[in-house]
């Protein structure tokens, strides 16, 4: 039986279990799942100056948000992991749905509908060659 308190068990079994990858992540990225996810499928699989070309010159809004957070994950590949960049490429990049902002606006005889702004939390996942 190991020995330990069961929270040091957990701890150390986790810790064993984690992805090594460097990784960046925006939470509540205000821009939707799906209008994200066109972008990420862009870039998916290419290594990360192909990946960074595609997204400046992509004109959707979300390609902007990609770009910063690519390039985040490129410095965090460096700088924490100590990797090369012409090493690297995009393992992973989903958008996972966030929450919604409810709006209201006003239409003929006193209704009103429902405007939903939507968000998402986008993950970019990098690997090595």
């Amino acid at each position: 039986m190991a020995k330990g308190h069961r929270s040091q068990i957990k701890r150390e079994r986790n810790e064993n279990m984690r992805d090594r990858r460097p990784s960046a992540k925006l939470s509540y990225a205000r821009c939707s799942t799906t209008k994200a996810c066109f972008v990420l499928d862009a870039i998916r699989g290419k290594d990360v100056e192909t990946a960074l070309a595609i997204l400046e010159y992509n004109p959707r809004y979300a390609s902007s948000i990609i770009k910063k957070l690519l390039n985040s994950a490129i410095a965090n590949a460096e700088n924490n992991n100590g990797m090369s960049r012409e090493n690297l490429y995009v393992a992973e990049c989903y958008a996972n749905k966030g929450p919604t902002m409810k709006r209201i606006q006003p239409r003929a005889q006193g209704r009103a509908y429902r405007i939903e702004k939507r968000m998402s939390h986008i993950t970019v996942v990098l690997d090595e060659k």
